[in-house]
């Protein structure tokens, strides 16, 4: 088994952005889970499943099939052979990856290549229930959070960077919102693992957090490029 990080937090927390350059610091691998989810949650979308029709959603997982590869240093998300990274980052499809993400055969099925990935590479995944149920041996576990508004803001400042236009009241109602539905759902619900070091952002910029990471690494005992 390598060494494994396990970051969980709401939606907007930073948790992709830090865990990719955390891992790149230390030369782990990478694995965002959230992508994982919202290809699912693709899937469904292009194929007209309703997102509440849970009997259609679970007969359909075994028609998927994820894989996670790196391009050019960049982590592409692939869906049944295609390159979805793009597609998969539209706001409605991470609406309907926080519902579709509630049911057990989208669970258990993310969950196993998860797991596997997580035995065989020194990693660092974020998600929100990793150091709950994906990985509760992960030698450190991280809680990263922030207001609900500082993420609504740093998601509104990320979509208008790239031309999107949208609206800020509306972003953090669908952050409150799918808080909401993470932490109430009845199946591995988002919450701080007892052993997670809670790290709030609210006032931290990336290069604060990325060196307290660091720092909490060494001190678990992790190995890693940088350390």
């Amino acid at each position: 088994m390598g060494y494994n990080i396990a970051i969980d937090g709401p939606a907007g927390a930073g948790k992709s952005t830090i865990a990719k350059m955390a891992a790149k610091k230390l030369d782990f691998l990478y694995v965002d889970t959230g992508a994982m989810y919202r290809a699912m949650a693709y899937y469904f979308m292009i194929n007209n499943i309703d997102p509440e029709d849970q009997e259609k959603i679970a007969a359909s997982c075994p028609d998927i099939r994820i894989q996670l590869k790196y391009e050019e240093g960049t982590q592409q998300i692939y869906l049944n052979g295609e390159n979805v990274s793009v597609q998969i980052r539209r706001e409605e499809v991470g609406n309907m990856a926080s519902v579709i993400s509630a049911y057990p055969q989208v669970r258990g099925k993310l969950t196993s290549l998860q797991q596997e990935i997580a035995a065989e590479e020194n990693i660092i995944m974020d998600g929100r229930d990793i150091g709950t149920c994906v990985l509760p041996g992960a030698q450190l576990k991280i809680y990263l959070t922030a207001s609900v508004h500082t993420r609504a803001q740093r998601r509104y400042k990320e979509l208008t960077e790239k031309g999107t236009a949208c609206s800020l009241e509306e972003i953090e109602k669908d952050i409150e919102e799918r808080d909401y539905r993470d932490m109430h759902r009845e199946i591995s619900p988002l919450k701080a693992a007892p052993d997670a070091v809670v790290l709030d952002t609210s006032h931290m910029d990336i290069p604060q957090v990325i060196e307290k990471i660091m720092e909490l690494a060494k001190k678990a005992g992790i190995a890693g490029k940088g350390l």
